[in-house]
């Protein structure tokens, strides 16, 4: 079983940064894939980035890739998503996520979100 806690969201104006870290729990796995999605009110739920626990591997929304990075820190089993540039439509409920299986598409395990506001 894997727990995460997203933090770090808050209010920030736009062309500003926040970083977003998530405290995994429980046995993370060199295959695992970390995800972060996001999703704005009436919205869909929306890829953002995502990396093999490794670090060997990203991936990234096109509309994004230019202004966000993830990383992770497997000493303290965390992974971080840096935004910078922010604009207000960057504004939404970000939740990182594990996939136990490496696949980029099945993710079992999902922290309770963080609120990002960006103010024009």
């Amino acid at each position: 079983q894997v727990q995460l806690v997203e933090s770090g969201g808050g209010l920030v104006q736009a062309g500003g940064s926040l970083r977003l870290p998530c405290a995994a729990s429980g046995r993370i796995f060199s295959t695992y894939v970390m995800g972060w999605f996001r999703q704005a009110p009436g919205e869909e739920r929306e890829f953002v980035a995502a990396t093999k626990w490794s670090g060997r591997s990203t991936r990234y929304a096109v509309s994004m890739k230019d202004r966000f990075t993830i990383s992770r820190d497997s000493a303290k089993n965390t992974v971080y998503l840096q935004m910078n540039s922010l604009k207000p439509e960057d504004t939404a409920v970000y939740s990182c996520a594990a996939d136990p299986c490496g696949s980029y598409s099945s993710y079992d395990y999902w922290g309770q979100g963080t609120q990002v506001t960006v103010s024009s």
